[in-house]
């Protein structure tokens, strides 16, 4: 089969033939028909430090994917020739305590897909069938094929009740864009968006978003003020990995407010712990998915009418794969997407 593989250290990926995936007893083999370009992928391919620590060549790299299952092992249920699936791409131990208590997203033995594991930018992948998920009739294959990042939008989105609450979005990245129409599906009364890219500020207000500010440009005090709201925010989702952003999103929040942080920092971020205590904020990080509850929710909120295909912009042939990571590295994009199909 043909797949994108980290080949050495150094920055780039190949297209290159290698053999199809074997599967054991407990295991799904799928063909691959769309996946989706993660700033994970990004860093692996550029070779950064956090790459460069991380990642073992040779590798199939990606991990957000749909397709149809083409072979099970012997001791697969439920699952059939095809089936339209997605996949779970943290593979955990199942024996930890966590996983033994049924909460799967906080074992701290998991592989990543793509990382860890032979990932997904690949004809077909393979993976337990304890990480397949089943779409449920009427999904978009495109929504489909990015159920990963859509998953770390509902978590991070759902962290803190956003019902009748004020929200602040910083980063309007993929996730920061999906982020946004899931709290605008779930009832929040404002959402400001807080990005410095215009392409991006003009995405999140096809998503939902009620105000986009440049941070750059516009303090969020004056949001506060245009929109009459007389403490600050309730609930922040911090996206964007920027010191700033985070100081920013804790200098604005209403006592008792929650922040979710899903951004990745480069580096160690300073904050004012008096502002965290005399505003009695809970803060929360987000990694992944609940699994599989928040796979539950994403598909019960589609089939109530969220849509977050505004925030997929480009779509190529797996074959242009080096266009394709150019438009997600560009900034100007959303979500990209590449056909396996073809």
């Amino acid at each position: 089969m043909l797949a994108l593989v980290k080949t050495a250290p150094g920055p780039g990926l190949e297209l290159r033939e290698v053999p199809r995936p074997a599967i054991g007893l407990h295991d799904v083999l799928i063909r691959v028909h769309k996946t989706g370009i993660c700033g994970t992928d990004l860093h692996i391919d550029a070779w950064d430090p956090w790459a460069a620590k991380t990642i073992r060549p040779p590798l199939v790299v990606g991990h957000e994917f749909v397709g149809d299952i083409v072979e099970v092992g012997s001791e697969v249920t439920d699952f059939h020739p095809g089936d339209l699936v997605s996949g779970e791409g943290h593979v955990v131990c199942g024996r930890c305590r966590h996983c033994l208590a049924g909460r799967r997203h906080l074992c701290a033995n998991s592989i990543g897909l793509g990382v860890g594991r032979d990932g997904a930018f690949a004809q077909y992948a393979a993976l337990p069938m304890t990480n397949v998920w089943h779409h449920w009739p009427g999904v978009d294959e495109e929504v489909a094929a990015i159920f990963d990042p859509f998953g770390n939008a509902v978590h991070t989105a759902l962290a803190f009740p956003v019902l009748g609450e004020d929200v602040l979005i910083s980063g309007a990245g993929p996730i920061g864009l999906m982020a946004t129409a899931v709290v605008r599906h779930a009832g929040a009364r404002f959402v400001a968006v807080s990005e410095p890219n215009a392409f991006r500020r003009d995405l999140a207000k096809k998503m939902g978003a009620t105000v986009v500010v440049d941070p750059g440009e516009r303090d969020l005090h004056d949001v506060q003020a245009e929109l009459g709201m007389v403490e600050g925010f309730d609930v922040a989702l911090e996206m964007s990995g920027n010191a700033s952003a985070l100081r920013g999103a804790i200098d604005n929040m209403a006592h008792g407010g929650g922040v979710a942080i899903l951004g990745i920092p480069t580096g160690e971020i300073a904050l004012d712990v008096n502002e965290i205590v005399f505003k009695m904020l809970t803060i929360r990080g987000i990694y992944g998915r609940e699994m599989y509850e928040t796979w539950y929710k994403m598909t019960v909120m589609l089939q109530s009418g969220l849509d977050i295909r505004p925030a997929i912009t480009h779509r190529f042939g797996f074959r242009d794969f080096q266009a394709a990571f150019a438009a997600a590295r560009s900034g100007d994009s959303g979500k990209v997407i590449m056909n396996w199909s073809s």
